[in-house]
């Protein structure tokens, strides 16, 4: 048989999907196989079988729901903003922005905010689908911040926090916070609102001093430098997803 009749015959658009979700780091190639064998894969909707291929990209490709979101219009990066910095596109004031920080080509926009004041990791991207779930209310996503008073939390105000603050934007979620030292404390809010630890703090008598944020729901980096930034893996963008995949 001629190569070209062979090339009609044989539908080799794109890579197998087994290859594909084992180069996305998933899964080995085997047990890729097994995930599509369980029903566990999609194509554009439909349940894989062996044998299918896609183009990550163009064709929406999910194991257990959540998207492989490696394709090449997208853009994910990890920033540790440091204080002083506009969490913005822009700024009329003149003043340093997240974007000019990092160099790509790509237009991106960071999600959520983090105070110019503050400090700590923010994610920037042009994935609108995941910033819409990163970023609404019903999802409750937990973010995580190292916090400096100017003076120890009294019990009575690390009990109010850990019920809800009255502040004049209504009551707030109630926080996880955990003493660490005397005048420093872990918290974990679920609620994105405008400097809302400063203002919850406030509210039980402190002030803030310094806030860092250390955790994005399921992502955390300790090692990554104040002003640094680098690529999200894969890994961490399934566990991105699952985070925001079901509402409480």
């Amino acid at each position: 048989m001629s190569d070209l009749f062979k090339g009609l015959l044989d539908d080799d658009r794109g890579e197998r999907l087994q290859k594909i979700i084992a180069q996305a780091g998933i899964a080995s190639r085997r047990r890729s196989e097994e995930l599509i064998v369980e029903g566990r894969v999609r194509i554009n909707g439909a349940v894989a079988t062996l044998g299918d291929r896609g183009v990550l990209g163009e064709d929406l490709i999910e194991v257990d729901s959540i998207p492989i979101m490696s394709t090449p219009d997208h853009v994910y990066l990890l920033l540790n903003k440091p204080k002083n910095v506009i969490s913005s596109v822009s700024d009329p004031q003149g003043r340093r922005t997240v974007i000019d920080i990092v160099d790509i080509e790509e237009r991106i926009y960071p999600v959520g905010r983090l105070d110019y004041d503050s400090e700590g990791l923010i994610i920037l991207t042009n994935d609108g689908s995941l910033t819409n779930r990163l970023t609404h209310p019903r999802y409750k996503l937990a973010k995580e911040y190292l916090v400096s008073t100017d003076r120890a939390l009294s019990k009575q105000a690390i009990h109010q926090l850990r019920v809800g603050v009255e502040l004049d934007d209504g009551l707030t979620l109630p926080a996880k916070v955990s003493e660490l030292s005397k005048t420093l404390y872990r918290f974990e809010i679920r609620e994105g609102r405008n400097r809302q630890i400063r203002r919850m703090v406030s509210a039980v008598g402190s002030e803030v001093t310094r806030l860092v944020r250390t955790r994005i729901g399921p992502i955390l980096d300790s090692t990554l430098k104040v002003g640094h930034y680098r690529n999200l893996a894969e890994g961490e963008l399934r566990e991105l997803w699952r985070s925001v995949e079901t509402v409480d």
